[in-house]
């Protein structure tokens, strides 16, 4: 499996967490268990769900930050989770993965599972985060 396929599964735990507000290790179960997953993959989703999950309230409050002329409650589930992921990884994951690639990842991500119109919302906003959050520094 792919870094992509990987982020993808935790989108799809973090798209449930969403609806839930809890986490569920039925589902962290069921990704990990896949027969496609190196132990690479394996502990990137654990790690990243774990982390996820504990930073839920910056994360949101991080994105609130940045948005302009919405709230956190009309953006769709579906773009919040995204956003969530591609945040998380740029300030607070372990992996070396350049910013602007976790961004074009967040987008690409939108683009198959959101709105016609949500991947430019979704590469606004990170796009805000990133310069906010790093002062113009390099997106490395």
């Amino acid at each position: 499996m792919s870094r992509r396929a990987a982020r993808e599964s935790c989108f799809k735990l973090m798209f449930e967490y969403e609806f839930l507000k809890e986490r569920n290790d039925i589902s962290l179960s069921a990704y990990l268990e896949s027969e496609d997953l190196t132990e690479e993959d394996r502990e990137f989703i654990q790690n990243e769900y774990d982390g996820l999950i504990q930073n839920n309230d910056k994360l949101e409050e991080i994105i609130s930050k940045y948005l302009k002329g919405y709230t956190l409650s009309r953006i769709y589930k579906i773009d919040l989770a995204i956003l969530k992921i591609a945040i998380y990884e740029m300030l607070y994951s372990n992996t070396e993965t350049p910013k602007n690639v976790v961004i074009n990842e967040a987008v690409e991500l939108s683009k198959k599972y959101s709105t016609d119109k949500s991947y430019s919302f979704v590469n606004g906003v990170l796009a805000s985060v990133l310069k906010g959050e790093f002062d113009g520094k390099e997106a490395n």
